[in-house]
């Protein structure tokens, strides 16, 4: 029984993982002259920090490459959604301040404070900003479930690729975490139908 139950398992993995993998088919692109224009880019959040203290270089990738998107005129505007659940972290207006140091006015970045998991920053993206078509910008590894929930719920979402981390180590730990997010999405997505904590303004 346990062996069957570790195969069922496996399968389950796989096959989300892929499931996840054809709805992002062409619709993810790595270089600022090849991703169509969009009027608004919904930058996905992360802390600007790590538990040590040093500077998260999952942020600065993705700021990064939202500064790229915007400096190229493929969007006209970010939407910044991150996690803001006490005072004391605020990964929305990290996020903003970055970008205006990166040369984004602060009139082209607007702030969701609950964005709490992707799930919720793509579905608010929406039912709070009225988006229907926009750009995800997040990191290579994290594009594929980002589009997957915005197509699963109707919405006509491409992805802006910023390089992943380049390290051994890095790489298998991350990879093995999305392949179990993406199960756990597909049962948010197909199982509860989850909806964001906060569906509407926060």
């Amino acid at each position: 029984l346990a062996l069957l139950l570790g195969l069922a398992a496996v399968a389950a993995l796989v096959w989300t993982d892929r499931l996840c993998q054809r709805a992002a088919d062409g619709r993810i692109f790595r270089s600022p002259t090849a991703v169509p224009a969009n009027d608004v880019a919904l930058v996905l959040g992360t802390s600007k920090l790590m538990a040590n203290g040093r500077t998260n270089l999952h942020f600065t990738q993705r700021i990064t490459a939202a500064a790229k998107l915007y400096n190229a005129g493929k969007v006209r505007h970010l939407l910044v959604s991150g996690d803001n659940h006490i005072a004391s972290y605020d990964e929305p207006t990290d996020m903003r301040e970055a970008l205006m140091a990166a040369g984004v006015p602060e009139s082209a970045i607007t702030c969701d404070y609950a964005g709490f998991r992707t799930l919720d920053s793509v579905m608010r993206a929406n039912s709070v900003f009225g988006l229907h078509q926009f750009t995800i910008v997040t990191e290579e590894f994290h594009c594929p479930r980002a589009v997957w929930i915005a197509r699963q719920r109707g919405l006509e979402a491409i992805a802006f690729a910023a390089p992943d981390l380049q390290s051994k180590r890095w790489t298998w730990r991350v990879k093995a975490r999305e392949i179990a997010a993406r199960a756990w999405c597909a049962v948010d997505l197909y199982v509860l139908h989850r909806q964001p904590k906060f569906p509407g303004p926060y």
